[in-house]
């Protein structure tokens, strides 16, 4: 298996990642929003938003 954040052979430890290095990588890029599913946003206080197709999840 192959390390997702840098491509080589991944390290038992650390899997699936080669090193704590790739793994703390991967952290940083969840906690600051790297893989966020963007979305539309919906205004609440708009109830018309609630059901206008564009804003249902597919």
């Amino acid at each position: 298996m192959k390390c997702p954040i840098c491509a080589r052979k991944s390290d038992e430890k650390y899997k699936p990642f080669c090193s704590r290095r790739c793994a703390d990588v991967d952290l940083a890029k969840w906690l600051t929003g790297s893989y966020a599913i963007p979305t539309a946003a919906i205004d609440d206080e708009n109830p018309e938003d609630l059901t206008d197709p564009k804003y249902r999840p597919q």
